[in-house]
């Protein structure tokens, strides 16, 4: 028993190793943070910063768009380690995010344990990472995707990812699908496409000598979802919409309300600026959205390399921001598909709890 919760098998990342097998989601802007990353870690799992606009508080950070982030990325990696007694810490960066490699440094310099990307494809990412032990977790979605990433790290780089994510189709934020993939998904048709993912691994598990962890995130809501991954051959899952209705979440708590008022029937997918389909509650924000056709930006962030602030639909920097600031119906609010099932604000101590004990 770790803290009396039943025995799972401890998740092995190089020489990390967190004595459950669970990886908490990493939420932007601003939603995960040193707090929630660090009452994870705490408890045994990983916790995860997200690294997008993560200085949104700061000062200076209408006016300098590189600057107030890694002063935050810093202080919150530190005060996540701090809080966390010692456990794994990991940054999430978003593949498109401006200054990427930026990110990547300042993760390594503060000491972060692992970066974990997804929201495009990595392909420099150990170019980036070059010279330190920091563990590089792509994330994917598809055979295709993990193909695309494993090859090109392996022919360029001569290196394999440390661990893979596989997030699902049920997950909250950024999905790696197309609309039309979101519509009546068949979660035992995506289970084929988990093994399909855990077969392109192997190859490059016997040529480096080592094993690459997979874990499993999208929609793992509860204690059976979780084992049926372990079941299916994961080492770990990922778990990041049941962690928002916690104390230790960092967002605001009518963030945390706005989920546990949800209806099932209110969570729908949407288009994001970031040229993929999310998945979010349908507030009033999304609804004049819908109705307008676009809402202009107030300002720049600066935030994505590939966003033109004259056409995109929405800001989505400004969207997510008001998020995680509690101005909710002014807000993009990212959420898995069963966000819906929060009825309280647990502490994270009682939510890992309910999916190990």
């Amino acid at each position: 028993m770790y803290g009396g919760y039943q025995m799972l098998k401890p998740l092995k990342i190089g020489n990390l190793e967190a004595k459950l097998p669970i990886v908490q989601g990493g939420m932007g802007v601003g939603v995960s943070r040193s707090s929630l990353a660090g009452a994870v870690a705490k408890e045994g799992g990983i916790g995860v910063i997200s690294a997008a606009q993560i200085g949104y508080d700061e000062p200076d950070w209408d006016t300098n768009q590189l600057e107030p982030h890694m002063r935050a990325l810093d202080k919150h990696i530190k005060r996540a380690k701090e809080i966390s007694d010692g456990g794994i810490i990991g940054v999430n960066i978003m593949a498109v995010t401006n200054h990427y490699e930026e990110y990547v440094k300042q993760c390594m310099k503060s000491g972060a344990d692992m970066i974990i990307t997804g929201a495009g494809l990595p392909m420099e990412l150990p170019q980036a990472a070059a010279g330190s032990d920091i563990k590089l977790v792509p994330i994917v979605s598809s055979k295709k995707a993990a193909n695309i990433i494993l090859k090109r790290w392996d022919k360029k780089h001569q290196i394999a990812p440390d661990a893979v994510v596989i997030e699902g189709p049920l997950a909250g934020g950024h999905l790696g699908f197309k609309p039309k993939e979101l519509v009546d998904i068949d979660i035992c048709a995506y289970d084929d496409e988990i093994k399909k993912i855990m077969e392109v691994v192997k190859p490059y598990e016997e040529k480096y000598e080592k094993h690459i962890p997979i874990i499993v995130g999208g929609g793992i809501s509860d204690k059976e979802k979780m084992q049926h991954y372990l079941d299916l051959g994961a080492d770990g899952v990922q778990i990041a919409t049941a962690f928002v209705t916690t104390e230790e979440c960092d967002a605001d708590i009518r963030y945390k309300e706005a989920y546990i008022n949800a209806k099932e029937e209110d969570i729908i997918i949407v288009q994001s600026p970031v040229g993929l389909p999310g998945r979010a509650i349908n507030n009033a924000f999304m609804k004049k959205v819908k109705a307008e056709g676009r809402i202009a930006p107030k300002h720049c962030h600066r935030c994505m390399e590939a966003c033109n602030p004259a056409e995109t639909l929405y800001c989505i920097t400004e969207g997510l921001v008001n998020a995680v600031k509690g101005n909710v119906d002014d807000a993009l609010l990212f959420c898995g598909a069963d966000a819906w099932k929060a009825d309280r604000i647990k502490t994270v101590k009682e939510v890992i709890e309910e999916f190990t004990k």
